[in-house]
């Protein structure tokens, strides 16, 4: 059996840091993480192997890479593509290095620095054939690794019990309105502006409404200018169970300008809630329009409420977009699946 550590340094606590978290549990691996990331907490808390060390010390890594005996590095993040290769090369052991690809590449610095660190990478997996075409296209023939694709899945989220969902509601003071969720951190590009106009114009129309707005912040002044210019609607800041939040909305919608995946939507559609997203990116592979979905132009708000019009005005319809969501992505987006897809891909190189 090969030998995996997992890499991930970001200081942040995101999509991709979670997922490597996951990936680290399900492969039953050793993570080195950064001493100063959110993510620490969670390690410790859950009991997951892992180091620590500060974010630029390579060095350390060897080591670590030769005392563990490791076979593969597994990275996530882009920026640790330096630290990682350098690591392998100060290693004995000279382990082959395999990055999962989650953000988009629109250029290659063509420089002898990053050839040179390409050229040391044995493997890509995007998380979308988008991300494939993209690596394909704009990283060098003769530098270019070994390219695969493999989705992100997400796991099946507990069901709320009726007291268990109404209770929730009340928390918030919901009562019989519509409920359009959107979660993610609060920033302009993630469009949850487009969102609140979106709700805005349904209620202008008569149509009890609410938005529900999952995540942290970025910016505190934006998240209160939002919070100001919209108080009908509910913002909760991070909570750590959004699936539960989920299932007391009659939508999730992603909104973000272009989205490399959207694992917030494989969420919803797994708990049976109907989902909207923006036709640019990850969700074109994960909505089938009007058949597990509805895609809305991003980042018009005006189309998202002609969108959120329909299935207000046709529950049949809603519930048939969120019941073909549901069983889409539990063939194709089940987390179980898609780690066992990943570790073999992971043993096999």
């Amino acid at each position: 059996m090969k030998k995996i550590l997992e890499v991930c340094l970001s200081p942040d606590l995101g999509g991709l840091e979670l997922y490597m978290k996951n990936i680290t549990k399900y492969l039953g691996a050793t993570a080195v993480i950064n001493k100063k990331a959110k993510l620490k907490d969670i390690f410790e808390k859950e009991e997951i192997n892992h180091f620590v060390l500060s974010r630029y010390n390579f060095y350390k890594l060897s080591k670590i890479i030769d005392e563990e005996k490791i076979d593969i590095v597994h990275l996530h993040w882009t920026k640790d593509i330096p630290v990682v290769v350098f690591a392998k090369l100060f290693s004995k052991r000279k382990p082959k290095i395999v990055q999962t690809r989650h953000m988009h590449m629109t250029r290659f610095k063509s420089d002898f620095y990053h050839k040179f660190l390409y050229k040391n990478i044995d493997m890509i997996i995007a998380v979308t054939n988008l991300v494939k075409e993209q690596l394909e296209r704009f990283i060098p023939g003769n530098i270019r690794p070994k390219i695969e694709t493999s989705y992100i899945g997400a796991n099946t989220p507990k069901p709320l019990g009726d007291e268990e969902r109404n209770s929730l509601k009340r928390s918030f003071n919901i009562t019989n309105e519509f409920v359009v969720c959107i979660v993610g951190r609060v920033e302009e590009a993630k469009g949850q502006h487009i969102v609140l106009k979106a709700v805005d114009k349904l209620r202008e129309n008569g149509i009890n409404a609410k938005t529900l707005v999952i995540g942290h912040y970025m910016d505190k002044n934006y998240f209160n200018d939002l919070k100001s210019i919209y108080p009908n609607d509910i913002f909760t800041d991070f909570v750590s169970n959004p699936t539960d939040f989920m299932q007391i909305s009659d939508c999730v919608v992603l909104a973000t300008k272009k989205e490399t995946f959207g694992l917030v939507m494989i969420e919803a559609m797994k708990c049976e809630i109907c989902v909207l997203g923006s036709n640019s990116g990850g969700p074109l592979e994960i909505i089938d329009d009007e058949k597990t979905g509805l895609l809305f132009e991003s980042m018009n708000d005006d189309n998202l409420y002609e969108k959120l019009l329909l299935i207000i005005k046709d529950v049949k319809f809603k519930k048939s977009l969120a019941l073909n969501g549901k069983n889409k992505a539990d063939e194709f987006f089940d987390s179980e699946k898609q780690f066992n897809e990943l570790e073999c891909i992971l043993t096999n190189i």
